[in-house]
């Protein structure tokens, strides 16, 4: 076929938007060997992008292997590099081969060899993580259905399905497979949930992930936990304001009470509590904890996993810890009236105890220990604050635009004003073009001051509590959320998404 001289044609990668048939012109395999992507086709010539400068022996053997007449434009490698990712999915060469050397060997449905599984599906988990961290996921979700095999990442919360090749299904038990191994569990056993954990090398750094089996209708579903995202922080870089770390640096020179951090699954709290310790984890204190799972290793504290199938709950490893003479004690979660009554009682002897409650917001939590059996003497005696907490998305620094505040939101944040400037999400390579970089948190501190504690006293709603609360000086959690929409931080909209159930203020 005749050679088409490389043309210097204006190259952007985010002007590229192929269709399936397009893709098709060249396979996953060809792409990744030379480093190339299809730009155009019009039944004669290939556009391709090709790694700067152009070599015409390079252009030749492309033609022979993709056998039509190939015009190459000059583009960044790294710019080549995001679009095969981005268009062809991760791993997308390595399903090529497996499914090209299967339809050589057979014609049953996945005969996939020892050989293949051990290498190939190998390199194809290992691009998947390896994905999953350069894009700052904290979880890997592994989902499989009728005829699909569904692969998300999780990232500053929210859900994006990762980009991998259709056929990666017919793969599917070689894939949970090999990910169950390096979590050392049963492959065989595909009936009951299995967890477990293993590392994984991310260049220089090593990376620990929780593994999470859960059998489904059409087979095991997995999630992969990448826990060194939930590094302890410097309380200062967790979002607090000045006022909140002052009030916060005071609790955490009590002597003995209880600091409760309320909120959903994935608000943060576990990655307060640890920064709270690393700040408390001084040569002079013993610190232990008791998790379900341990997701951080502390150095210098110790740290007790529960096992309630051998009899290891809260409640009595807490009992258990109390007879190691330790000073700061931590709870990962208080879930029945035995481990919230066991938490009072050593908080009222004398120790320091953090602890976590899944409630709404702050004042809820009273209620909530109430609802367990707990008497609010109790509570008053032993409880030194409710913090609440909430995460919400950091607008890209690259790309936010200036916006004024829309009108109808006034109503959700009485601090604001018509026509104050406010920041939106715009999109750009940076973010993957989904306007935000990161979290930070948003807090509500209620103090057990002595008109809070004669509420609870009187067994007051939570709302009677809020309200009382609030009058003392609470700033609520959309309060604390406008903060950081007016320091350019967030959103008006993330705010609200993750305050929905709360009143305006």
């Amino acid at each position: 076929m005749p050679f088409v001289p490389a043309q210097t044609i204006p190259f952007g990668k985010e002007k590229v938007q192929p269709n399936a048939s397009l893709l098709s012109k060249v396979a996953a395999k060809w792409a990744v060997r030379f480093n190339i992507f299809p730009l155009e086709w019009d039944s004669q010539i290939l556009k391709i992008a090709l790694s700067a400068p152009v070599d015409p022996v390079v252009v030749r053997e492309i033609e022979f292997y993709l056998k039509t007449a190939v015009l190459a434009v000059p583009a960044p490698k790294a710019d080549i590099g995001d679009l095969i990712r981005t268009h062809y999915g991760a791993g997308a060469q390595i399903i090529d081969e497996m499914l090209g050397k299967v339809e050589k060997e057979s014609t049953i449905e996945s005969p996939l060899g020892e050989d293949l599984s051990d290498i190939s599906i190998g390199k194809f988990v290992e691009q998947i993580m390896r994905q999953a961290c350069e894009q700052r996921a904290t979880d890997i979700h592994i989902e499989p259905f009728e005829g699909a095999l569904k692969i998300r990442f999780r990232i500053d919360g929210l859900l994006y399905d990762a980009k991998v090749p259709p056929d990666i299904h017919h793969f599917k038990d070689a894939i949970l497979s090999r990910i169950k191994i390096l979590a050392h569990l049963n492959i065989a056993q595909r009936r009951l949930p299995q967890d477990g954990r293993f590392k994984f090398k991310m260049d220089a750094r090593e990376v620990d992930c929780r593994v999470s089996v859960l059998p489904t209708s059409f087979g095991e579903g997995i999630v992969v936990r990448i826990l060194n995202a939930l590094k302890p922080s410097h309380l200062q870089e967790l979002g607090l304001s000045a006022q909140e770390e002052e009030t916060i640096g005071r609790l955490l020179h009590k002597e003995h009470g209880i600091i409760f951090v309320t909120g959903p699954t994935g608000s943060g709290k576990t990655t307060t509590l640890y920064s709270c310790l690393s700040r408390l984890n001084k040569e002079d204190r013993k610190i232990i904890t008791i998790e379900d799972p341990i997701e951080y290793q502390l150095p210098g504290v110790m740290q007790v996993q529960v096992h309630p199938a051998i009899g290891l709950s809260f409640a009595q490893g807490l009992r258990s810890m109390l007879r190691h003479d330790p000073d700061i004690m931590m709870v990962g979660e208080v879930r029945d009236a035995e481990t919230a009554q066991t938490a009072i009682q050593i908080a009222l002897t004398g120790h320091l105890v953090f602890s976590t409650l899944h409630t709404n917001d702050a004042a809820s939590a009273v209620t909530r220990l109430l609802d367990m059996g707990i008497e609010p003497y109790l509570i008053t005696s032993a409880v030194e604050c409710f913090v609440a907490q909430r995460l919400v998305r950091v607008l890209c620094p690259y790309c936010r635009r200036e916006s004024v505040i829309a009108p109808e939101l006034l109503s959700h944040f009485p601090e604001a004003s018509s026509g104050m400037r406010v920041f939106e999400p715009h999109g750009c390579d940076a973010c993957r073009f989904t306007g935000y970089q990161g979290r930070r948190a948003i807090y509500e501190i209620l103090l057990m001051t002595e008109v809070v504690r004669s509420r609870v006293l009187a067994r007051a709603s939570s709302e009677e509590i809020r309200q009382c609360a609030v009058a003392q000086g609470l700033r609520t959690l959309r309060q604390s959320g406008w903060d950081k929409i007016n320091e350019g931080i967030t959103t008006c909209a993330e705010v609200l998404r993750v305050t929905q159930e709360e009143n305006p203020s």
